[in-house]
């Protein structure tokens, strides 16, 4: 059986759901604080699960070197139209997070918008974080960004929806193994259109997620409660981590 992170059906009937006008429009400001954060200040970026590119193109506008990898090829083939229309040199490569190589090639990766821990076994979640690692040059930066578990069982409710334009966008949660992973039921409702997909995944507090960076090799690692560098407390809302190679 296919998993949900592997099915490209699953990534096309979700575009609207997953990348809404507002949160293209977002992209601008989020790169502001990741570069705030990270201190990068020029060179060559990858963007790990960059989707349809809203990132990769932020960052390609402002005179990066960017290199986005994503294992939907409709993303891509979105991401490189826009980047051809705006008359931007960004590289996109077909490939999946787990096989991705690449050595000491970039100043800085990111991993936005929980692009991590859709992997079962632990160990592929795991390799994703050391092919950044291999990825960056000495001293390169890492910034990624999740929901982590503190907030989770924070904000935590079994459902929910909302309506995403022409769309109502349903779903029902539950938490296992040990509060460590995610069980949802994604219900995508149009006009003619009825979309059922089950999504689940790893959820990591600040001190996992950073064990598995120290892990790889990271050493110099700092962790916010959101892009703009918010403290990781009761009020955070995002789990980011800040890793220095």
């Amino acid at each position: 059986m296919v998993k949900w992170h592997d099915d490209d059906k699953f990534w096309e009937k979700m575009t609207p759901v997953l990348f809404p006008l507002t949160r293209i429009e977002a992209a601008s400001e989020e790169i502001d604080t990741v570069l705030s954060l990270s201190e990068i200040q020029s060179g060559a970026i990858l963007d790990m699960g960059c989707g349809i590119g809203r990132h990769s193109l932020e960052l390609a506008r402002r005179g990066f070197q960017v290199t986005g990898v994503d294992r939907t090829q409709i993303y891509l083939s979105k991401a490189a139209q826009q980047a051809d229309g705006q008359g931007l040199d960004i590289k996109f490569i077909k490939a999946d997070m787990r096989d991705f190589q690449s050595e000491e090639e970039f100043d800085g990766a990111l991993s936005l918008f929980t692009t991590f821990g859709y992997f079962e076994a632990p160990a592929e979640n795991q390799q994703v974080i050391h092919n950044i690692y291999e990825a960056l040059k000495s001293r390169g930066v890492l910034v990624m960004d999740m929901m982590g578990k503190e907030i989770l069982a924070r904000i935590f409710l079994e459902r929910g929806w909302q309506q995403v334009g022409d769309y109502y966008f349903l779903e029902e949660r539950s938490i296992s193994r040990d509060w460590s992973w995610i069980e949802n039921r994604w219900i995508l409702i149009g006009d003619d259109e009825h979309y059922e997909m089950e999504v689940s995944h790893w959820v990591y507090s600040a001190a996992e997620l950073k064990a598995m960076l120290m892990v790889s090799g990271f050493r110099d690692i700092q962790i916010y409660g959101d892009l703009a560098g918010a403290p990781y407390d009761i009020s955070a809302k995002r789990l980011v981590a800040v890793a220095k190679k």
